[in-house]
């Protein structure tokens, strides 16, 4: 079920783990520093396809669709980019913005709604805007005014563009994107290619859930799909798969520890198998993957 609220709008190489620490801290910086950490950041552009392409800055990758029709931006990273974000769009294809797609509501995919929202309408799940909307720091014009409940089909120019909600994996909020024609897929915060998983259970996030939705991905999408991850490279269905791989792998090690009555330090101090420790990184550490398993299954 789609909700349209009443709103007129105008025409209009990798992702490095200091990134990924400066996505997780920025929310504790005070405001200047918060600003000048933002000032010397450019806006890497990566084509997936003829049309399709990935925009890197800090925070969240974003899925660009760019035709002579307009554009379609999937998400748009922290506000003080967007200005940024929007000349690297500009010099794809200078055409006007049309749509908006959130594919959660964290602030490092959502920062610059406020911004593009004078430009196009913003669509995502209605958990976005319920989100978004109990966030004292966020204001009216960040909110999606196109919220769906199990997804929503846009057609722009020659392309289909197909947002299907998963329900509790990253969040409650979760989108996927498939451009069709092009074979790519934005899976959001669905997919960490560069290291553990950040699972939000605050936010509505599960753990099997969060396997479960990986793995419809992987069962219902071309073997070529080309996969634009919420944080990390360009990648392959391959890579989801080795990505899911290793969280039932971790999963079953901590429920086994459990099950044999195991303290959280002891699971700690076990750590997780050798192969998989290079994947902890500053926002998520071997560490805190560990504790949030401990939390799923305890």
């Amino acid at each position: 079920m789609i909700n349209l609220l009443s709103k007129k709008f105008s025409s209009v190489k990798s992702v490095s783990r200091k990134m990924a620490l400066i996505t997780a801290t920025a929310a504790l910086m005070p405001l200047s520093a918060f600003a000048d950490r933002f000032k010397d950041v450019e806006i890497s552009v990566t084509p997936v396809s003829d049309k399709v392409y990935m925009l890197q800055g800090i925070g969240g990758n974003i899925g660009l669709l760019a035709t002579q029709e307009g554009l379609l931006l999937v998400d748009d990273q922290y506000a003080p980019l967007a200005e940024k974000i929007e000349q690297a769009m500009k010099n794809i294809v200078d055409q006007p913005l049309k749509y908006v797609v959130n594919t959660h509501y964290h602030g490092d995919h959502t920062g610059s709604n406020s911004y593009f929202s004078e430009q196009a309408p913003i669509f995502a799940h209605t958990n976005v805007r319920k989100r978004i909307a109990n966030d004292s720091k966020r204001s009216e014009k960040d909110l999606p005014v196109v919220t769906y409940q199990h997804g929503v089909t846009i057609h722009l120019a020659d392309e289909k563009v197909v947002l299907t909600h998963l329900p509790s994996g990253h969040t409650d909020s979760d989108t996927i994107v498939y451009f069709k024609k092009a074979n790519v897929l934005h899976t959001g915060d669905l997919f960490f290619e560069l290291g553990f998983p950040y699972v939000d259970m605050k936010g509505g996030g599960n753990v099997d859930g969060y396997v479960k939705n990986v793995k419809y991905m992987i069962k219902n999408f071309p073997d070529d799909v080309k996969v634009i991850p919420g944080h990390g490279k360009l990648t392959d269905k391959a890579g989801l798969q080795i990505f899911v791989t290793m969280i039932e792998d971790c999963a079953k090690l901590v429920k086994q520890q459990l099950a044999e009555g195991k303290t959280e330090a002891e699971i700690l101090a076990r750590g997780v198998d050798e192969k998989y420790k290079h994947l902890s990184w500053r926002f998520i550490t071997e560490e805190r993957w560990l504790k949030t398993l401990i939390a799923a299954y305890k």
